[in-house]
């Protein structure tokens, strides 16, 4: 064995398939790091998708809870987080339907987004009322989306999930969650075309 290659891998992070291997065995550190590692992501999700931090608390627990409870039934072929974003995606659709009402609209946290569109900061008023509008049409825009379509753009803007992935998160196939972001973002596109925002011009291949 090349002594080498043995040396890089020492201190080398495990990766989550790894991690919930062990937590499997019993190793709750194992747990803890899989924990940190995904906590950010996924409750930004979770908050953007259902507009209310007290709901995207709830969901955020009961999500882990089933992490927990689900550990036995996971294989390492699928990634952890296709794993953990199916399971929070079911949760929020639970809850949309034990609440008798549609899966709301908009998002509270588009701000970052919003941030990422609008560029360099500037400080003359005229640059400050731009912004503004800028993050008044997104937020418009994010809200007149198909609830779908939602979905699909913000597991792709968080998570960094692929395509495929994303359509076993949502249990659709491949092409027609391509086919809902292509949508999402043409959407997005043609309500900031006045701002001319780079950020969304790349199209999904």
């Amino acid at each position: 064995m090349d002594s080498s290659a043995t040396l890089s891998t020492i201190g080398a992070e495990p990766d989550d398939a790894t991690l919930m291997l062990r937590y499997r065995q019993g190793d709750v550190r194992a747990f803890e790091q899989l924990y940190q590692r995904h906590k950010g992501a996924l409750y930004r999700y979770l908050q953007r998708l259902c507009r209310s931090p007290e709901v995207a608390n709830d969901l955020f627990q009961e999500v882990w809870s089933k992490v927990i409870a689900s550990r036995e039934r996971y294989e390492a072929r699928a990634k952890f987080t296709t794993f953990l974003f199916h399971i929070a995606h079911n949760c929020a659709i639970d809850h949309f339907r034990r609440a008798s009402r549609p899966q709301e609209k908009g998002t509270q946290d588009v701000d970052a987004l919003a941030d990422e569109l609008s560029g360099p900061s500037h400080t003359s008023p005229d640059a400050a009322l731009a912004e503004a509008q800028l993050r008044a049409d997104f937020k418009r825009a994010l809200d007149e989306l198909p609830a779908e379509q939602r979905d699909v753009f913000l597991l792709y803007e968080e998570t960094g999930l692929g395509l495929e992935d994303i359509g076993r998160v949502t249990g659709v196939a491949m092409e027609t969650a391509k086919s809902r972001l292509r949508y999402a973002l043409g959407k997005l596109r043609g309500a900031l075309r006045q701002h001319q925002s780079p950020s969304l011009q790349s199209s999904v291949s």
